[in-house]
């Protein structure tokens, strides 16, 4: 088969799927990011040369746990109460356990910032790769599906929204760097990224928030410049953040001397080739939305 309509299969197969399973339901949102926070693992330990079980069942039972205890938590209240005859509290304070997560999740981010900046780091010791796994893997994908709840409850057009701006920087950062690209942005770690490519995929991700608060959101008339603001700061974190997260996972793989996390997606690579970007700039929107939250 033709290599481009190979790929192209397999890209419209992700994105089908994907939109279906953040439209369908709340369950099948978490079911997908749970399969894909699975491979995810996998290939992680591939390319770091970890042994998989352990960091695949601690990864499943952290995001089952923990997703469990944040959306979950009325409702098994209720089942506890119902069916025990008793009042159970489960006694953790759902904003003190996003504080926590948060801050181990922007350490390991703030470390891996300084590993790809360090040229020197040529391999990555034992431990640091159980703290990547957590920090860099597992826990973004729990700010993902937070991410997806805002403020007033599951909103799929949040994290459709997120992943239009990832896309729409990856795609233009590509076709403004491969026409008028002429400074690499970081030539040691993936030559074909430009400085041109990194700022003409910010300018159309943040045109791409514009037309996604103006358009998709449909905030009300009063919150509506409120709105295009919120997007134009996701946009323009997706663009430099977003970057960073590709820019990182690229060193792995040079470590490993591998092109791509995985071979799941013909023509693409891994789940963690097409993720790199978003789990990487999950926590920080996560972060943003609190902030927004705390000074409204």
């Amino acid at each position: 088969m033709n290599e481009t309509l190979k790929r192209a299969i397999s890209g419209v197969v992700y994105i089908t799927l994907l939109l279906a399973s953040i439209l369908y339901s709340t369950e099948s949102f978490f079911i997908l990011f749970g399969l894909f926070l699975l491979i995810s693992i996998y290939e992680f330990c591939s390319l770091v040369q970890v042994r998989k079980s352990f960091p695949i069942v601690l990864g499943i039972l952290i995001y089952t746990i923990v997703l469990l205890v944040s959306f979950y938590r009325i409702e098994t209240e209720t089942f506890l109460k119902n069916n025990l005859q008793t009042t159970i509290s489960l006694g953790i304070n759902i904003n003190q356990l996003n504080l926590v997560l948060l801050v181990i999740n922007l350490v390991v981010s703030i470390k891996c910032i300084l590993f790809l900046f360090y040229d020197k780091i040529q391999s990555i010791s034992s431990s640091s790769k159980y703290l990547y796994l957590l920090g860099y893997i597992i826990l973004p994908f729990l700010f993902i599906t937070k991410i997806s709840f805002g403020i007033k409850g599951y909103n799929p057009k949040i994290i459709i929204g997120l992943f239009i701006l990832i896309w729409t920087n990856d795609t233009f950062a590509y076709i403004v760097g491969k026409s008028i690209g002429k400074h690499k942005l970081f030539e040691r770690i993936s030559p074909k990224k430009t400085i041109e490519g990194f700022i003409g995929g910010i300018v159309f991700a943040v045109f791409a928030g514009f037309l996604i608060s103006k358009f998709y959101i449909k905030a009300n008339a009063d919150i509506s410049n409120k709105s295009i603001l919120i997007w134009t700061i996701i946009a323009v974190l997706v663009g430099v953040i977003g970057t960073i997260g590709d820019l990182i996972e690229s060193k792995f793989k040079r470590i490993a001397g591998v092109k791509d996390s995985g071979k799941i997606m013909p023509g693409h690579g891994g789940i963690l080739d097409r993720l790199d970007s978003v789990i990487f700039v999950a926590p920080f929107v996560f972060l943003f939305y609190q902030i927004l939250n705390y000074v409204s």
